[in-house]
């Protein structure tokens, strides 16, 4: 078992480098002049895709092989299925359309999932009685696999806006564009932290009255906002600025909310750092090097994408689930957080579906649906796992 998870672990390392190489030969295809040159950049960017893709494959798979069961069982193996699902429905729309753009922007996405998982328990575990069935593997990838398709909607849709958005005047549009660009820099800035402070072995151990009960908070970072009426036990660690609220009663709720704001500094200071870089706005910056974008190409992709998607998350996220409820909880329906968010995601794209068919909503209108839809699939991904508790919270 040991060595399968290596291996595991090892092939899964493999694939996200082979991604990062594989993205900067997706960029060789912006400025290069000569049509030859990109298309052999594109095809070797593309190759370096499916065999990056077929790397965390066998990591899927030996990983399955050392557990026993399907590897979707926490955030640290769905997140990193929920990538490969992403990169599979990149590699399945490049070759139906053959846009070399949107592997310079969903394989970093990828990257970042990868990144993101690693800040999560990677240890195999064994499942908890209420995920050992079949129907774990049948909801949890067909709802991931729906789910990448979908986010291939938002990569086509914010190539779309930032080569369509007028750049020489401040508007809502590229207020909102820029705001899309904090969001994905405070991403990447929360995984350096983690990673930094990870490596560090940084530990700030707080006692203070959980629900009545005095109980110790160990914090991974140093502590900007302390529990409520905390005292920091662990000597030379930071003192908090200031304490929680004391509403956040919860064992981890402080903890949450730190985490919480390293992340939302980080990305100022990584966002402001590169706009004093640019001397502009990023997507400003960005849009001189999307001059070979065809908008209704993109447009289509981004369409088809939800078209294609939607379905399967539908029956993944919505009737799988309610099938494996009824065995496992006695009943189909049942407001859990998961549940009502997977509803939401259900009504946001099937408006964006009615939108786009019946009122016409194409351009930079469907653009701006596939970015927020995206946001919602994140929210579900990031901030319903991690903050609201409920029957889904077994990370």
């Amino acid at each position: 078992m040991g060595d399968m998870t290596t291996i595991s672990s090892n092939l899964l390392y493999a694939a996200f480098f082979i991604y990062l190489i594989a993205t900067f030969f997706f960029g060789g295809t912006i400025r290069d002049k000569k049509k030859g040159k990109s298309k052999v950049a594109g095809n070797i960017g593309i190759t370096l895709t499916v065999i990056g893709f077929l790397s965390q494959v066998g990591y899927f798979f030996t990983r399955w092989m050392a557990s026993g069961h399907a590897p979707v069982s926490n955030l640290f193996e769905y997140t990193t299925f929920f990538g490969m699902m992403l990169v599979f429905a990149f590699i399945v729309l490049y070759f139906i359309y053959r846009v070399d753009l949107l592997g310079l922007f969903a394989l970093p996405i990828a990257v970042l999932l990868i990144a993101f998982a690693s800040m999560f328990p990677t240890e195999i575990s064994p499942l908890v009685p209420s995920l050992q069935s079949h129907w774990l593997y049948i909801h949890v990838t067909t709802a991931s696999l729906g789910q990448g398709i979908l986010s291939v909607s938002f990569v086509a849709g914010l190539i779309f806006l930032i080569h369509q958005v007028d750049q020489t005047k401040r508007s809502k549009h590229t207020v909102w564009l820029e705001f899309v660009i904090y969001v994905i820099a405070t991403t990447v800035a929360f995984i350096i932290l983690s990673s930094t402070f990870s490596a560090l072995d940084y530990e700030a151990t707080f006692q203070a009255p959980i629900e009545g009960e005095a109980s110790e908070v160990t914090y991974e970072m140093p502590a900007i906002a302390g529990p409520y009426n905390g005292e920091l036990m662990t000597e030379n660690s930071m003192s908090p600025l200031f304490q929680a609220p004391e509403w956040m009663r919860g064992q981890d709720a402080a903890k949450k909310l730190n985490t919480f704001l390293w992340a939302i500094l980080g990305g100022l200071v990584l966002y402001w750092a590169i706009r004093l870089i640019l001397r502009k706005r990023v997507a400003a910056a960005i849009q001189p090097l999307l001059k070979k974008v065809n908008p209704e190409l993109v447009d289509e992709v981004s369409y088809r994408a939800v078209a294609i998607g939607f379905p399967v998350f539908t029956l993944g996220a919505l009737i799988f689930a309610m099938i494996w409820a009824q065995q496992a909880w006695d009943r189909f329906w049942g407001w859990d957080p998961k549940e009502v968010w997977a509803l939401i995601t259900f009504f946001f794209y099937a408006a964006y579906l009615h939108l786009r068919l019946s009122r016409g909503w194409q351009g930079m209108k469907s653009a701006w649906l596939a970015v927020g839809g995206f946001g919602i699939i994140m929210f579900n991904l990031i901030a319903v796992n991690l903050i609201i508790s409920g029957l889904h919270s077994y990370a």
